[in-house]
């Protein structure tokens, strides 16, 4: 008996302590799961230049609910001002807002002057999105770059 090995023997208490401190860590911090959001009218913004088309859906205090980009969509180079991109982009921007929110009126703001512009529109009809109102806010210069200085001859 002597040359026999001992083993620590754990008591119950033991066992159970050890037993339940790991998932107590595990439950100190619950996630609760996100309330869904249901946004059934805001804005579209249309931001189409030459190089790119920006697609931004918002409800109607602006914030975010989701955005996507020629350049987001694979797009490279000279592609991303095409009036396909364009369509793609508001194509997955759109799908994105009305799964996500319900989304179902806009109001449209186009911004820029590249091609996407009316792709960006014909898109929100084809995903039953109702157009409300299109408003063009596209920047206007006033009063002009400076001018030339005074030839002197």
């Amino acid at each position: 008996m002597a040359d026999e090995p001992t083993t620590p023997v754990e008591t119950e208490a033991e066992i159970t302590a050890v037993a339940t401190a790991e998932p107590a860590a595990k439950a100190a911090a619950p996630k609760r799961k996100k309330a869904k959001r249901s946004v059934p009218n805001g804005q579209v913004h249309v931001l189409a230049t030459f190089n790119n088309t920006i697609i931004t859906f918002s409800d109607n205090s602006g914030n975010v609910l989701t955005s996507s980009s020629a350049g987001a969509c694979g797009f490279r180079g000279s592609k991303k001002g095409t009036a396909y991109a364009a369509q793609v982009a508001a194509e997955r921007a759109a799908q994105a807002a009305k799964q996500q929110y319900g989304f179902g009126k806009a109001d449209v703001f186009i911004k820029g002057i590249g091609l996407g512009r009316d792709a960006a529109i014909r898109v929100l009809s084809s995903m039953d999105i109702a157009v409300e109102n299109i408003k063009d806010v596209t920047g206007v210069p006033h009063g002009g770059v400076r001018p030339r200085k005074a030839r002197r001859i």
